[in-house]
């Protein structure tokens, strides 16, 4: 199987020997004739707004990393993982790392390689607000919807875009929990547990496309806004 993995090592309880035993399980679950893919973003967690990152606007924050950082916010065992020696790393920020047969063609293509080869998806304690493979549906989103995340001039001068992520917009609902809600409903998730943790295993691709059909047909509506007062939409864009 060709597995892109999230997680969370709080969400099991105690593991004994920690996040490597995890790695351990899954890739002898998986095999060598499988993949194992992890996030392996050059992202820190979100920071806290100060006073006048409010005033400008500013929503969320987050500093793009160097490339040897050993913590980042895509959790303690996809960092670990990534920091094993048989595992292969992508470049730039966005970047994946892989374990298993075609490691390399899955660290140089990303999570879109897992869609278009028909991979799974393992959410370990987290919701699909982590699986990345949903942002490749996002060359679907007018560009008016994308333009209400676009931080203003001044923002950008403070936090210059090659070394912070920033935006401008916080939806008032939370759109992929629809499209997890609909992914449910049509029977495309299955659940288990592991030790204390809540576990989702889907095919990446139907899910993603979930998503994908949404941002064609009805974005404003999922995001929680009205396209006729957008004026992008309003041209057709």
């Amino acid at each position: 199987m060709m597995l892109e993995v999230h997680s969370s090592l709080r969400s099991f309880g105690h593991v004994e020997g920690g996040a490597e035993t995890v790695i351990r399980a899954l890739r002898t679950v998986v095999g060598a004739q499988g993949a194992v893919v992890m996030p392996a973003f050059r992202l820190s967690r979100k920071l806290p707004l100060t006073p006048e990152d409010t005033a400008l606007g500013i929503t969320l924050k987050i500093q793009y990393l160097g490339p040897d950082e050993t913590s980042t916010d895509m959790g303690l065992i996809a960092d670990t993982f990534r920091q094993m020696p048989d595992t292969v790393t992508g470049e730039g920020i966005f970047r994946v790392a892989a374990w298993g047969k075609d490691a390399a063609l899955h660290a140089r293509e990303g999570f879109q390689r897992v869609i278009d080869h028909g991979g799974y998806a393992l959410l370990l304690g987290v919701n699909i607000y982590r699986l990345s493979a949903m942002h490749c549906a996002e060359d679907a989103m007018p560009v008016g919807l994308k333009a209400r995340f676009a931080p203003p001039p001044e923002a950008l001068a403070r936090y210059p875009a090659k070394e912070w992520f920033i935006e401008s917009f916080a939806p008032a609902v939370k759109p992929w929990y629809e499209i997890q809600s609909q992914a449910y409903a049509a029977g495309l998730i299955a659940d288990g547990m592991v030790g204390d943790s809540k576990c989702m295993l889907f095919p990446v691709k139907p899910v993603v496309e979930l998503y994908r059909q949404a941002l064609r047909t009805r974005p404003y509506e999922l995001y929680g806004l009205e396209a006729a007062h957008d004026p992008a939409a309003a041209h057709g864009i």
